[in-house]
């Protein structure tokens, strides 16, 4: 069979050093950690192997079962969400494969269990995990992430489509278990996306028929107390990717669940009488749909304005910027992508 727990890292912080402590405390335990490291001073894969031989040294609950961890390098400029993760996955020859995110920390030793159970024995093709906010995170965060990863677990199909919508395609690729046939057969994540990988092939896998698993007790803590101005650069890069993958998401708006969300969080923050958070609340949606608007408007900026307004500059340093599908060269100009779903006011 075989599990791995595949994550792409930049300059790891104590955050990583809790999650790697947490995979080796897994009541199902990875056979390899594939990191993809974008290197950096300080942080290059030795520094980063020698950090990790410290860190199992320390710890007493690595058990019997050995536990491979290989750490590749990426440069800088070419790390992609979209094809980094790709070529770690062809590093891996596992049946099941977990995607994570450095900063996400399991809340408990039974995440990979649970999200392998519904891989597994309830056979769905992709499994992500609920995200809590910790207590340190702003109310509006701590409710966003309520907001899109409530307490109980379900499964999407292409049936609930005209129910949930875009909704339909969401997951995270912050912990998020994936079954190794039906990723190949969908063709893999795409070689080049500026975001939401996760939902592009999430997508895809619900119009092949399978289905996706919400596992709300398989639990992560991850969250960002994210400034105006990234909220901004964030969501503008939200709207890019919508307009790359248009075929995609073209058929299901993500608006109406940003505005949902905002609607909901109003009336709870009315509610506990929170009114400063309502100004925040207001500031950071305006943020959100004032970079997702540009974002999708994308091709009509000067370059000099385009870079100042995305958090990812190099990715429009590589030349022309359009979708393509996995494993075929020849780009697509029609194009969208969603992470949040939310048309710029998600968290």
């Amino acid at each position: 069979m075989g599990i791995d727990v595949i994550i792409p890292v930049y300059r790891p912080d104590k955050k990583f050093d809790k999650l790697f402590a947490a995979l080796l405390a897994q009541t199902v335990k990875p056979d390899r950690m594939i990191l993809m490291n974008t290197e950096a001073e300080g942080f290059t894969c030795r520094d980063i192997e020698r950090r990790l031989n410290r860190l199992m040294g320390k710890l007493k609950v690595y058990g019997k079962k050995q536990i491979a961890v290989q750490v590749v390098p990426v440069k800088k400029e070419e790390f992609d969400h979209g094809g980094t993760r790709r070529k770690a996955v062809k590093l891996s020859g596992a049946d099941y494969f977990v995607m994570m995110t450095q900063d996400a920390v399991p809340a408990d030793d039974y995440l990979i269990e649970r999200l392998l159970l519904a891989v597994k024995e309830e056979g769905c093709a992709l499994s992500y995990a609920r995200q809590a906010a910790p207590l340190n995170s702003t109310v509006v965060e701590q409710y966003t992430r309520m907001f899109n990863y409530p307490n109980s677990s379900y499964v999407k199909t292409k049936e609930d489509l005209p129910r949930l919508g875009i909704k339909t395609y969401f997951c995270s690729d912050v912990c998020a278990a994936y079954k190794r046939s039906a990723y190949d057969e969908v063709g893999g994540f795409v070689e080049r996306t500026i975001f939401n990988e996760d939902s592009i092939i999430a997508s895809r896998l619900i119009e092949a028929g399978y289905s996706i698993a919400y596992v709300a007790e398989a639990k992560v803590y991850h969250s960002h107390n994210y400034s105006l101005k990234e909220q901004f650069k964030r969501n503008f890069d939200l709207g890019v990717s919508h307009m790359q993958f248009g075929e995609i998401f073209r058929g299901v708006p993500a608006e109406g669940e940003g505005l949902r969300l905002v609607k909901d969080t109003f009336s709870y923050l009315v509610g506990q009488k929170r009114y400063l958070d309502v100004l925040d609340l207001l500031f950071q949606s305006g943020a959100k749909f004032l970079g997702y608007q540009l974002g999708k408007r994308y091709h009509f900026m000067p370059h000099n304005l385009l870079l100042s307004c995305t958090s990812n500059a190099s990715y429009f340093d590589k030349g022309e910027i359009c979708a393509v599908e996995p494993g075929n060269s020849e780009p697509d100009y029609e194009g969208s992508d969603e992470k949040q779903h939310d048309g710029g006011l998600n968290g």
